[in-house]
């Protein structure tokens, strides 16, 4: 089986837009469940609701696949499953390696679905001598220092950093001089890296810093709703009203 040094995604060369790409795991594993289910066919408004997205958006996505579904019918639930792991890359065998084994670094390695996906985890990296050959998730976890053999024997193209914020750069650019052209950070840091290189950024305070923006806002909708509900109660329908009983051309505040 291929590795990832040696093959990439065709989806740049293609010409799929940068956002259509970043539904297309969404579709993959709306689409994974129902195979799991043995659902043969899928409609486009179905898919789309298990996905989160419009239908009209879905299709739009799909077309670039060459995928337009059958009238009536709708799609077929393993073929679009294999068009689409195909377009992201994942009908070859990918090894990672994750820099970092702490708390955060330690769950990703157990994490099981890297491998139903197209994923394998090659090495497990950390700079505590202490860490060295201890087993985490089955797998020894190897010194820092051995970080450019590793990603050399293995063919790594794909790096994931769960290293503290002051040293994600260094390891990020030891990753990038060995030859890894995509990085996947979960350092609350912004690293840089030359052109060439892909960083994907999770960072789960930023997350959940927009969940509360989100439930501050709700909430004060809410109250504003329950102070607005009394004053118009007390104003009676007289209130709405000029001195000949008509509704005046500017509302009272």
């Amino acid at each position: 089986m291929a590795t990832g040094r040696t093959h990439r995604p065709a989806t740049r060369s293609r010409g799929i837009p940068e956002a259509t790409v970043a539904r297309l795991p969404l579709y993959l594993r709306a689409l994974t469940a129902l195979s799991e289910r043995s659902v043969p066919t899928v409609s486009s408004e179905e898919l789309a609701a298990a996905a989160g997205v419009n239908s009209a958006k879905l299709r739009k996505d799909f077309s670039y696949l060459g995928s337009y579904g059958t009238r009536g019918v709708g799609y077929d639930v393993e073929y679009l499953v294999y068009q689409i792991s195909r377009e992201l890359g994942l009908t070859q065998d990918w090894p990672v390696v994750i820099v970092g084994i702490g708390n955060l670094g330690a769950a990703l390695a157990n994490y099981g679905g890297f491998a139903s996906r197209g994923f394998r985890v090659a090495a497990l990296i950390d700079a505590d001598p202490n860490m060295a050959g201890k087993p985490v998730a089955g797998i020894p976890v190897q010194h820092t220092d051995e970080l450019e053999r590793i990603i050399q024997d293995n063919g790594v193209s794909i790096g994931v950093i769960a290293t503290p914020a002051g040293a994600a750069q260094q390891v990020c650019d030891r990753l990038v001089a060995a030859g890894v052209t995509s990085i996947l950070n979960f350092a609350p840091t912004v690293l840089s890296v030359p052109d060439g290189v892909d960083v994907r950024k999770v960072d789960l305070s930023i997350e959940l810093q927009i969940l509360a923006f989100h439930e501050q806002r709700k909430a004060g909708e809410e109250a504003a709703g329950e102070a607005a509900v009394p004053a118009a109660a007390g104003r009676g329908d007289s209130a709405d009203q000029g001195p000949d009983g008509d509704v005046p051309a500017v509302m009272p505040a």
